[in-house]
């Protein structure tokens, strides 16, 4: 046996393909027809990747990978349905849901317009924003439940 098939990392030899089970992040925002979106969708969107970053180093050693689809909501459906943009699912669940959170409105601006935008409160604080904090946490926890032989 030569000196390379003899490595490991973690105890699985190099060379071999690992199975990462996906937990699958979809947001959902606003996109105007000119590509814009809110300040508060902007910034979600920056910590939902700062999340994913921290979450693939955190998950991968568990064998489970987070896999981001970032869907548009286009104007029509806004006007018709402010509170589905600013929007996250993990592992099919509504964020909010895994963190015992719930959900509000406030006043936006920008290519929201006059709109009540989402909001998510956990713990008796709101967000605007969606902090990377909380996407991490709640993935965190949807993971857990992804290794509990018994919730499967």
């Amino acid at each position: 046996m030569d000196q390379a098939s003899q490595l490991t990392i973690s105890g699985i030899p190099l060379g071999r393909e690992i199975d990462m089970k996906p937990l699958p992040i979809v947001w959902q925002r606003l996109v105007s027809a000119s590509g814009t979106t809110c300040p508060r969708c902007n910034d979600t969107g920056q910590e939902i990747q700062q999340a994913l970053d921290r979450l693939k180093v955190a998950l991968e050693p568990l064998g489970i990978e987070p896999k981001l689809e970032t869907r548009e909501i286009s104007e029509e459906a806004f006007k018709a349905h402010p509170a589905e943009s600013n929007r996250i699912w993990i592992a099919g669940k509504p964020m909010e849901d895994w963190l015992a959170g719930s959900v509000g409105s406030s006043r936006c601006c920008s290519v929201c317009g006059d709109s009540e935008c989402r909001t998510v409160e956990v713990e008796g604080k709101m967000f605007e924003t969606i902090p990377e904090s909380l996407v991490v946490r709640a993935a965190l926890i949807a993971a857990s439940q992804m290794l509990d032989p018994a919730s499967g």
